[in-house]
């Protein structure tokens, strides 16, 4: 179609030209590091970064080095990590792209400039035309809140998965230094019984031993051999998986040094009304989703219209030379494209729109509803863990320590036998192993409950701490 000349054209480059200037969604990196820094300031200490020159992975590999050359304490993991992780580094990589992704989606196309020249007998023609989509321009407004929301949904899902990494390291730490401890036990249980099924050999050969009684001691040696092989490998296990999150090299992992215990519990456990305060101030999954079905609504509005049809605006200017007369004429014009929606109504696009917006909505009811209770199962958790570990430190441990005491008095005053003695030591061992499970199990429970607090919730599951196993039967 022709119609006016020049002044339309001008006119709608103009507001082209404004509607760029104002209208375009940008995100940068440090607007993303930022965003982190600032809401997960408890778990990056401000201190996460991407690095993407080789001065800043040289100046990280020195920070990670200074905190190797000493025992890595679970603060100073989550620093190590925040410095040294490849796989952290790449997370912050995806969500820098996911981000800029999102603020592409309010961009307005590129126009299209095209030429072309034409030739009949002695006439040339030759013709320019600029090209863009006017539902571009239209839809602007609506495609910068759908971008606004989708920067915003992906900068809430890199701080939800700085989150869940920093959670991981925590718990691989505390699984670390308690494997370690417990290998420690294991070895003591393994050394008393090896002595206690010597002496029963030694004992059996001179006459003073039944059989049986040798054979319950040489069963329990045999049984603290089995527990010491798998509390070597669990060493393993729970160091190489805290190398692996850490993203040691070979040269890193060898340097690796884990405190020789856990740290102490504190002296009060975290009240739940203070952690439901914090909750409601910085949920993750609820923002996130609310985030989502905003981002789904703005979307179905644009699609209600991109489906139907598409309309392209082009300004053409068309010069013609006679070579025979030498003359030369100008043509200009404007003229609009229009995608007829006569095969396809889009119908099939608005309804994904539709289920999309339906789905995000339901997912934010889900979301709002479950928040409450995983937070009140994790402090749960939290909460017993502290209980159980605090009964085995104030009551179960002192009370077996008593009881070892006595019994060295009762066999220094030849009251009792070595086999009893042996026996009562094998106990006393079990029970601070039980202890130290009780432990272990509170530092994970508070390292999930921080999570939890986020709006991040990760599972916690707690065992109860077996029972300390008797010793071959002492009455000889």
């Amino acid at each position: 179609m022709k119609g006016l000349r020049a002044t339309p054209i001008k006119l709608t480059l103009s507001a082209l030209g404004l509607a760029v200037l104002t209208g375009c969604a940008s995100v940068s990196l440090d607007q993303n590091m930022g965003r982190v820094n600032a809401e997960a300031g408890s778990f990056t200490e401000g201190k996460l970064a991407l690095a993407r020159t080789q001065e800043e992975r040289d100046q990280r590999a020195q920070a990670a080095q200074a905190l190797l050359a000493q025992p890595l304490g679970q603060k100073e993991a989550v620093q190590l990590t925040l410095v040294n992780s490849p796989s952290l580094q790449a997370l912050l990589a995806q969500g820098w792209a996911n981000a800029a992704a999102a603020a592409q989606v309010g961009r307005i196309a590129n126009p299209i400039f095209s030429f072309e020249r034409m030739t009949a007998g002695s006439e040339l023609e030759l013709g320019r035309a600029l090209s863009f989509g006017l539902l571009d321009l239209v839809t602007l407004p609506t495609r910068y809140g759908v971008a606004t929301r989708r920067i915003e949904q992906s900068q809430l899902r890199l701080i939800s998965d700085v989150v869940d990494h920093v959670t991981r390291v925590r718990q691989a730490w505390v699984r670390a230094v308690a494997a370690q401890q417990m290998l420690q036990y294991a070895k003591q249980v393994y050394d008393s019984a090896e002595a206690g099924a010597e002496l029963a050999k030694r004992m059996q050969s001179v006459g003073n031993f039944n059989r049986i009684a040798r054979a319950r001691e040489q069963a329990f040696y045999a049984d603290a051999a089995t527990q010491l092989s798998t509390a070597q490998h669990q060493a393993t296990a729970s160091r190489e998986e805290l190398v692996r999150l850490l993203g040691l090299n070979e040269r890193q992992a060898q340097a690796l040094q884990l405190p020789e215990r856990l740290p102490d519990l504190p002296q009060q456990a975290l009240d739940p009304q203070a952690v439901g305060t914090l909750a409601t101030q910085a949920r993750l999954d609820i923002r996130l989703a609310q985030t989502a079905l905003e981002g789904a609504a703005k979307a179905q509005g644009l699609n209600m219209v991109t489906s139907f049809t598409d309309i392209e605006l082009t300004g053409r200017r068309n010069t013609t030379f006679d070579n025979a007369d030498g003359s030369r004429s100008t043509a200009r014009g404007w003229e609009i494209d229009m995608r007829l929606p006569i095969f396809d109504w889009g119908g099939m696009q608005r309804d994904a729109m539709n289920a999309q917006t339906l789905m995000a909505a339901n997912q934010l009811e889900a979301t709002v509803r479950s928040a409450g209770s995983s937070l009140r199962e994790s402090y749960s958790a939290y909460r017993t863990a502290y209980d159980v570990a605090r009964h085995y430190r104030d009551e179960v441990v002192p009370v077996r320590k008593v009881i070892a005491e006595e019994n060295q008095l009762r066999y220094n005053g030849m009251l009792i036998s070595v086999f009893e003695l042996l026996a009562d030591a094998r106990d006393q061992v079990a029970t601070v192993t039980a202890a130290l499970d009780a432990q272990q199990q509170f530092w994970l429970a508070d390292a999930a409950l921080q999570a939890s607090v986020m709006g991040h919730p990760t599972n916690t599951s707690l065992s109860i701490p077996a029972s300390p196993p008797s010793g071959g039967d002492a009455s000889h």
